[in-house]
């Protein structure tokens, strides 16, 4: 995945160096600059029948669930532990995960919609969306087993040192009186 994302980075910084030569280029031939594509490199044509698209759609939901499935263990784990900090961030991690695979059922339903309709843009830009939400349910994963908890572990025990300087004075004439006023408790009840 990190890897992907570095070639995916790498691919965008040579597509960026190869407009911006292409503009210094129709810049010295006098022609005026071509607008930017704003789109480069996002588009992507869907080459799936809409039948396809709701069997692939089933295909990601099953492994959305499937990593909810995963989380859901390492955080019954990090409960089971005591690990606070594990406990909270994999419960974080999980709530995304819930809410991106609730927002993915819902986009398999108007998918179906659009496929019964015979709307094939529509069902075309509901199945990007559905990739998409599928990329983010991965990275939520990738980012659970992320998930760092008890310190101590990784860092192991602490100790404090205390230095007194020693041109402090230890007279006690040097700090202020301190006043302590002590109120009896209150009776409890006035008549014995």
């Amino acid at each position: 995945m990190q890897r992907e994302r570095m070639l995916g980075f790498g691919a965008l910084c040579a597509l960026s160096l190869l407009v911006g030569a292409g503009i210094a280029s129709a810049q010295a031939q006098g022609a005026p600059p071509a607008p930017p594509d704003t789109n480069a490199g996002l588009q992507r044509q869907v080459t799936l029948t809409p039948a396809q698209q709701l069997q692939e759609t089933d295909t990601y939901i099953g492994r959305m669930e499937s990593a909810r499935s995963v989380v859901r263990r390492l955080l019954e784990e990090a409960r089971a532990q005591r690990d606070v900090v594990k406990t909270l961030c994999l419960n974080d991690k999980l709530n995304q995960i819930d809410v991106t695979l609730r927002s993915a059922r819902e986009r398999r339903q108007a998918l179906d919609l659009a496929v019964k309709r015979d709307d094939a843009d529509l069902s075309s830009h509901e199945f990007t969306i559905l990739g998409v939400l599928r990329q983010r349910v991965e990275q939520l994963t990738a980012e659970a087993n992320q998930c760092i908890g008890k310190d101590a572990d990784i860092l192991g025990e602490t100790s404090t040192v205390t230095q007194i300087d020693p041109g402090i004075p230890d007279d006690p004439a040097f700090y202020p009186p301190v006043v302590v006023i002590v109120e009896p408790p209150p009776s409890a009840s006035v008549i014995k």
